[in-house]
Order: structure tokens, then C-alpha cells, then sequence
């Protein structure tokens, strides 16, 4: 990633919350608490997996991806987000800043393209229950991992490039409680008409090819459901893709929201509860999501807890 030298900024201020000073203990708590969850929820779910043989399978793979993804998210966010809270100055460093983003990025474009690869793992399930370990094998599972960890990184090398290759002379405040690409591009001197319409087309790139795929693979899913005889049958197969449904529904609910929709649709404290709900409390929903609503993993961990009984 290649940044210009011609700028006059060494930081910027993130303003987050900072119209908020009435709340800004209830809201620390509340974040600290939101964080405390995430870690707390994501590693257990990654611990469990890890430790129980019959959920070792395509579907929990990627479970244990995602709640990977999500305990790297709160890591990326919170941190910063708790600490400006409680200064006066609430800056973050150039560098600081294009690092955020790059992570911040990198990671919401891997989570897209992972419910994707969620959606089709559930196709391949429902629609060729036969030929799933076949198809969904191990090899397969690593390379589709691989490659969406691989693609996230490449857009958010173009993405966080596309925003800090401008100039900046000032003024140098974020309005968010983080550095996310629009409104740090916004802060540029420079023409940005180009700037604008390659962050629109990652954006687009990113959100058509991973919605496009989770629409098409509940098409078939749906279809396949309906031509079931039992209720039964109906049942379970419905089951095995609402938690994942759930979480597809809020994820990409808030970031279209975010990023589709022109920002002069919605005011600042929308924009901000929108960008809280997917940078801090999603990650810490998902592990409810896929514990609650999942018998296996309820099971699991039942096994856990009496050995740790016994012993």
C-alpha cells in the first residue's frame, strides 16, 4: 500500500460520541460490557468446537471462522473506542488511522464473504445431503477460507489505499467513533470525485457477489424445504438455517443501510447507532445466535461442564 506524503495532518479526531459527554459512563460500561461479551462468547464457541470430534464438520468450520472474525473485530473497534471515551483529546495517528481502517475493512469484507460461503455450505446440505461430505470435504473448506481471507485483504488494501492517497491539510475530524473510508475521504483537500466512485465500486463489488450468493442459495434451500413431505422434515431442515438467516439478515441489513443508502438520508445519531450495531454488538450477538438456537453446541457444552464435574 502506497500512501502520498503531501499532507499537512498527523492525526485525527475521532468524535464518536463526544455530543454525548451526559452519557459518557453509562456508555463506557455499556461498550466494556458489549466487549467483555464478544471476547467471552466468540472464544467459547471456538473453544468448543475445538475440543468436541462430532462438530467437527463443514458447517462448525466456518462458525469457528466467524466467531473468529468477530473476536478480531472487537479488538480492531472497542479498544480505542473505550479509551477516547474517557480522554478530552480523542485523536488516533495517521498511521494509527490507516491501520484501523485496513483491519476494520479487511474483516467486514471477510465476515460478507463468509455468510456467503455459510449460505452455500447450507445449499449443499439441504439440496445434496448425500453428496455433502463429499462435496463440503476438509480440502474444499480450507480453500474456500483461504481464498475469501485472501480476497478480503486484496479490497482492503484498495479500499484503505483509495482513501489515505489524497492530501489532507485540515481539518483533521472523523465524524464516527472510528476511521471509516467516507467520512475520512471527506477530510481531503483534494478531488476526490475518483476517490468516491472506487470506494462505491468496492463496496458494490463486495456486497452484490456475497448477497447475490446468499440469495441464490436460499432460493434453491427454500424450494428444496417446500417439496418435503413431513413437517417434520420441514422442521429440521428450516432449523438448520435459521441461525444463519438471523445473522445474515442483521449483518448485511446495517451495512446496506450504511453503505447504499446516501448519507443524507439518515442523521449522524442514525448513521452512528447503525455503525455501532455492526462493529460491536453483532459480533457479540452471533455467539448467542449459533449457542441458543443449536443443539449440538448446547450438547457439547453440557459434555464439557460434567467433565470438568468430574474431575
Amino acid at each position: 500500500m502506497t500512501l502520498r506524503n503531501q499532507t499537512s495532518v498527523h492525526e485525527f479526531i475521532l468524535i464518536g460520541f463526544a455530543d454525548l459527554l451526559n452519557l459518557k459512563s453509562f456508555l463506557f460500561v455499556f461498550f466494556l460490557s458489549i466487549h467483555i461479551l464478544t471476547l467471552l462468547g466468540n472464544i467459547s464457541i471456538i473453544t468448543i468446537i475445538k475440543i468436541s470430534p462430532h462438530l467437527h464438520t463443514p458447517m462448525y468450520f466456518f462458525i469457528s471462522n466467524l466467531s473468529l472474525i468477530d473476536l478480531c473485530y472487537s479488538f480492531v473497534i472497542t479498544p480505542k473506542t473505550l479509551v477516547n471515551l474517557m480522554l478530552e483529546i480523542k485523536g488516533i495517528s495517521f498511521l494509527g488511522c490507516v491501520t484501523q481502517m485496513y483491519f476494520c475493512v479487511t474483516l467486514t469484507i471477510a465476515e460478507c464473504f463468509l455468510l456467503a460461503a455459510m449460505a452455500y455450505d447450507r445449499y449443499v446440505a439441504i439440496c445434496n445431503p448425500l453428496l455433502y461430505l463429499v462435496v463440503m470435504n476438509k480440502r474444499v473448506c480450507i480453500l474456500m477460507v483461504t481464498i475469501l481471507y485472501i480476497a478480503s485483504m486484496a479490497f482492503a488494501a484498495v479500499h484503505t489505499s483509495n482513501a489515505f492517497s489524497m492530501s489532507f491539510c485540515g481539518p483533521n475530524t472523523i465524524s464516527n467513533f472510528y476511521c471509516d473510508p467516507l467520512p475520512v475521504l471527506k477530510l481531503s483537500c483534494s478531488d476526490i470525485f475518483i476517490n468516491e466512485i472506487v470506494l462505491s465500486a468496492v463496496c458494490f463489488t463486495v456486497l452484490s457477489i456475497s448477497i447475490t450468493a446468499v440469495f441464490l442459495s436460499y432460493i434453491y434451500i427454500i424450494s428444496t424445504i417446500l417439496r418435503i413431505r413431513s413437517s417434520e422434515g420441514r422442521r429440521k431442515a428450516f432449523s438448520t438455517c435459521a441461525s444463519h438467516f438471523i445473522t445474515v439478515t442483521l449483518y448485511f441489513g446495517s451495512l446496506v443501510f450504511m453503505h447504499v443508502f446516501p448519507s443524507s438520508h439518515y442523521s449522524l445519531n442514525k448513521n452512528r447507532f447503525v455503525a455501532v450495531v455492526y462493529t460491536m454488538v453483532i459480533p457479540m450477538v452471533n455467539p448467542m445466535i449459533y449457542s441458543l438456537r443449536n443443539n449440538d453446541v448446547k450438547q457439547a457444552v453440557k459434555k464439557v461442564i460434567k467433565i470438568k464435574q468430574s474431575s
